[in-house]
């Protein structure tokens, strides 16, 4: 029997294919390709527009960076609004935060959520019944220019990059309404690409950001699906630094919350020694970015 592979295509002069196992689901939504695969490798595959957003076997890294980091660096989140993130992941994260009084998660599209529920069930686990979360199939940046100003403590966006689908959630306007719907003490956090084959990403997201937030910055992770080296996550900040975190504040509140010694990659010593950035990422920042 011949071997199936599926390749992705993110960039067209290099990339990474899957053995495959079994093919789950194939499906063209309103907005999207959307694949799910078993593979030899990497446990269950999504794949959106042939782009790899999760696998079952490395989705802890990105899932814990995006969330642990910013609700550890927020001084007291209570309400989380997270845009995209249809594989449940990031919205099982937060409600690992006792704190966390209301997570409201806006999903564009909802064969992701069908699809994710259906054949990617431990990587949100019981997140979808948690009644501390609100999950709205519907636009994002129609949400985000509605709601009440002052909404929201922390804005978490895992999006695809910022064509097709994505290219709304990367521009001013967006910006600009998230910093009007945080609270004072508010941050927003979103995934800036490979900074080694996505420079520009990273860059034009901090210059935009600037505008709207004093504090800007960026922390790395390394997913290994990731291809390319650190992934970059961009956070800004409407009210401290976020250069100066001390991780035995960021261990106390992770004791506090159960949460420490239950990560699989994220500990208060990554957290803070993840934005000493490379060289090679720190000059993509505007340098007004603190």
């Amino acid at each position: 029997m011949a071997e199936t592979w599926i390749e992705e295509t993110l960039y067209d002069n290099w990339g990474q294919h899957f053995r495959v196992v079994k093919e789950l689901a194939r499906t063209r939504s309103p907005f999207q390709d959307i694949v799910v695969f078993e593979s030899e490798s990497h446990g269950r595959v999504l794949m959106l527009d042939g782009v790899v957003q999760i696998t079952e076997k490395d989705e802890f890294v990105y899932q814990e960076m995006l969330t642990h980091v910013p609700l550890f660096t927020h001084p007291n989140p209570k309400k989380v609004l997270i845009i995209g993130a249809g594989d449940g992941g990031v919205l099982r994260r937060v409600l690992e935060h006792p704190g966390i009084e209301k997570a409201v998660m806006v999903e564009i599209d909802g064969a992701v959520i069908e699809l994710s529920k259906q054949h990617l069930p431990s990587i949100a686990g019981d997140a979808w019944n948690n009644p501390r979360a609100e999950v709205i199939v519907g636009d994002g940046i129609d949400y985000v220019a509605r709601a009440d100003n002052a909404s929201f403590d922390v804005i978490i966006v895992d999006s695809t990059d910022p064509i097709g689908v994505g290219e709304v959630l990367f521009t001013d306007s967006f910006y600009e309404h998230c910093a009007r719907i945080l609270t004072a003490e508010g941050l927003i956090v979103n995934q800036c690409g490979v900074p080694f084959m996505q420079a520009d990403e990273l860059h034009e997201t901090s210059v935009r950001r600037a505008k709207f937030f004093p504090h800007v910055s960026a922390y790395v992770a390394a997913v290994p699906t990731y291809v390319g080296g650190f992934m970059t996550l961009g956070i800004a900040s409407k009210g401290r630094n976020l250069q100066t975190q001390d991780v035995e504040q960021v261990r106390a509140r992770a004791q506090e919350a159960g949460i420490l010694e239950k990560t699989q990659y994220w500990t208060p010593e990554i957290h803070v020694g993840s934005f000493n950035l490379p060289p090679y990422i720190a000059k993509h920042l505007p340098k007004a970015a603190g």
